[in-house]
């Protein structure tokens, strides 16, 4: 083994298990406390390698039993496609999922917010209705339309999600993902977002 000081060692790629994202690995000994007392955690941009994390996590413990899991929040936006792979396990699943956006809760990750069956929030929380980019694409003409047409698709999901869980009209929630709308915790209870807002010791 070569232990030569090297000025550039290579650094891994941040993965965690319950859940993945950007940012410090969580330690192994609390991935296993979350994991022990059902919580899963969405966290940094929301991409694909941290949604196959967020799923696996998902299913494994509605294996395990029919109590609810707890899918704590703080994710800012990412790839709609990788939304729609979570919001597809949440639906499928016997057990219930409900949803603490512990910080910021916006862009695609609103369409995993709205798959759960409860939400809450802490109360400094904030949520930003924005319309997710759609992901580069290069190649033919054919192909990027193609992609520009599943990205629409992909939207328009969103969209419907947000209109059934909120009661807002499609016009409203439309206009408001194109303005990038930013609610508080409180706006976003009175919006539909989410059920409760949770309070501090008094």
């Amino acid at each position: 083994m070569d232990l030569r000081w090297q000025p550039n060692p290579p650094v891994p790629e941040p993965w965690s298990f319950p859940g993945a994202g950007a940012g410090p690995t969580i330690p192994g000994w609390l991935e296993e406390r979350l994991f022990d007392q059902r919580i899963v955690m969405v966290r940094g941009p929301l991409h694909s390698h941290a949604a196959t994390g967020i799923a696996a996590a998902l299913l494994t413990l509605d294996a395990a039993g029919p109590e609810p899991v707890q899918l704590h929040v703080a994710c800012d936006g990412g790839d709609l496609n990788a939304a729609h792979a979570i919001t597809d396990v949440i639906d499928a699943m016997a057990a219930p999922v409900h949803a603490v956006v512990t910080s910021e809760a916006g862009g695609a990750v609103l369409a995993v917010l709205a798959a759960a069956q409860r939400r809450s929030a802490y109360r400094h929380a904030r949520f930003k209705l924005v319309e997710p980019r759609a992901a580069g694409v290069t190649g033919t003409a054919d192909a990027v339309a193609a992609a520009a047409g599943q990205h629409l698709r992909e939207l328009e999901e969103l969209v419907l999600r947000l209109v059934e869980t909120t009661g807002q009209t499609r016009s409203r929630i439309e206009d408001d993902l194109s303005a990038g709308r930013v609610l508080n915790a409180q706006e976003a209870k009175d919006y539909g977002l989410i059920d409760d807002v949770i309070a501090g010791k008094s």
